[in-house]
């Protein structure tokens, strides 16, 4: 049975959380705006207006090139490329093209079997958006007001080998957008979308086939999809003898499905030549060097520190470091413990992230401080509090702003770990219970965590729950 593999590669466009667009002072993010209500005449396209460069576009091109270990340009050009479309008010897209800010670099994406696939990047550059159009009730309506919003396209190189890999590689790309504060990437509001470059070939060849493209695609399980898709359909062509043509091809969501849109542009057809109103971008090296001074440890090499550092497992490093300020919470957190990072790490992911889902909050913006965490787990941990209060305290905390101590204090919540105390409830609730009593001594042991439960409640929460285990065996033998 012949065995194919995929070429893919992916051509991501990220757009930047700038506030104003990339050549004039509109403003950048007009995803709730009234259609064409944030543009003016530079946007827009009427004659005679003159773009400005955005500074901040330049410096974040920047950091994203220096994260995907690119070679950045000190000198770089903006270019025309020449389109006709209705959402395209100039005729044209300034972008850049052979003279970009950046060259080359890669990013080394782990996969879930263990392995790394290098995923090289072939271009990086910035660029305008277009407009966009929509259809309804037989006319094609156009709102302009992305017209202008700045743009990073990057290409990868085709090294990508299956749905899978493409749905990391984005995963991946996403974690590091946000990380390092670039975009949003948020594929639902096309902060970031992706457009694909399928082709398959007999596994073992060299060969380049012709290539398809797959673009309106808006979210990553979109993409693994789609390009699934793609890859079984050449695949049957290929063995049934079609030919494949270049074409690029549209992703319904809702069918889940592809259809032909038009045939693959190149790059003769768009015409590029050098934009006259735009001087060149300098980065001379006090720029570049002020730009890269605080520079971030980067997700994955954090990722991969968390591992060797603190003796994490692969899940749990993955989940603190997928996103900035939840990694610099846990290890401030380890810091001020003192004790155990996988503690830590058990109730970072058992009870501080359920606050936060359920919140929906980053680790940021939580009231309670990695140090209140790691004082809760000590008050735990010195039998002050039992675990269930502890928990509770997180709540607390985050919504109380005080500290844990305060709250133990000001509540009561200290645990009772006296012997005679927990053993008058436990009589108590041994004389309520003369029915489960009967069935225990019957030999349904499992009851002894009823019984348990019950001392918990008539305490409050605060008994000792393993001294009230050993006193319920004790006085249940009786």
């Amino acid at each position: 049975m012949t065995e194919y593999e995929a070429i893919i590669g992916l051509e991501t466009h990220i757009q930047l959380n700038t506030e104003t667009k990339i050549f004039c002072g509109c403003k950048a993010d007009s995803w709730d705006d009234a259609p064409n209500t944030n543009i003016c005449p530079v946007c827009s396209g009427l004659p005679g207006s003159l773009p400005a460069p955005n500074r901040a576009v330049v410096e974040k091109a920047v950091r994203l090139a220096h994260a995907m270990n690119a070679d950045i340009q000190t000198e770089s050009y903006f270019d025309r490329k020449n389109y006709f479309y209705p959402d395209l008010p100039k005729g044209y897209q300034i972008t850049q093209y052979d003279k970009s800010i950046a060259r080359g670099g890669h990013m080394d994406v782990p996969m879930p079997d263990g392995s790394t696939r290098r995923v090289g990047i072939h271009k990086l550059h910035m660029e305008e958006d277009a407009g966009k159009t929509r259809n309804e009730k037989g006319r094609r309506l156009i709102d302009f007001n992305r017209c202008g919003v700045p743009l990073i396209e990057m290409v990868t190189g085709p090294d990508i080998r299956s749905a899978d890999e493409a749905a990391e590689y984005l995963i991946r790309l996403r974690q590091l957008l946000r990380w390092l504060d670039i975009s949003e990437a948020d594929m639902e509001k096309a902060h970031l979308r992706a457009d694909a470059n399928v082709s398959i070939r007999v596994k073992g060849e060299t060969v380049f086939n012709t290539k398809t493209e797959i673009k309106n695609v808006n979210s990553i399980e979109g993409v693994r999809a789609a390009v699934e898709k793609e890859i079984a359909r050449q695949i049957q062509a290929y063995e049934s003898g079609e030919k494949i043509e270049a074409w690029t091809l549209d992703w319904d969501e809702n069918t889940q499905t592809l259809r032909k849109m038009r045939s693959k542009e190149t790059e003769a057809d768009y015409r590029y030549f050098k934009e006259p109103d735009l001087l060149a971008v300098h980065l001379d090296e006090e720029w570049l060097s002020g730009l890269l001074a605080d520079f971030p440890e980067l997700p994955l090499a954090r990722r991969l520190r968390f591992i060797e550092q603190y003796g994490l497992p692969e899940y749990d490093a993955n989940i603190l470091t997928s996103e900035r300020s939840l990694s610099d919470y846990f290890e401030a957190a380890v810091a001020a413990y003192g004790g155990d990072a996988k503690r830590v790490s058990n109730w970072m992911m058992n009870d501080v992230l359920k606050l936060l889902n359920e919140r929906g909050l980053e680790a940021g913006a939580l009231k309670l401080t990695a140090e209140g965490l790691a004082d809760i787990i000590k008050l735990v941990d010195a039998n002050t509090v039992n675990t269930p209060t502890g928990k509770s305290l997180i709540e607390k905390a985050h919504d109380s702003g005080k500290t844990p101590q305060e709250i133990v204090e000001s509540e009561g919540l200290a645990q009772v770990s006296d012997d005679s105390a927990i053993r008058d409830i436990a009589r108590q609730v041994i004389a309520a219970n003369p029915d489960n009593v009967e069935k225990y001594r019957g030999g349904k042991d499992s009851l002894i965590g009823w019984f348990v439960g019950q001392v918990m409640r008539e305490s409050g929460g605060k008994a000792d729950p393993n001294m009230t285990r050993a006193v319920l065996e004790e006085l249940l033998k009786g």
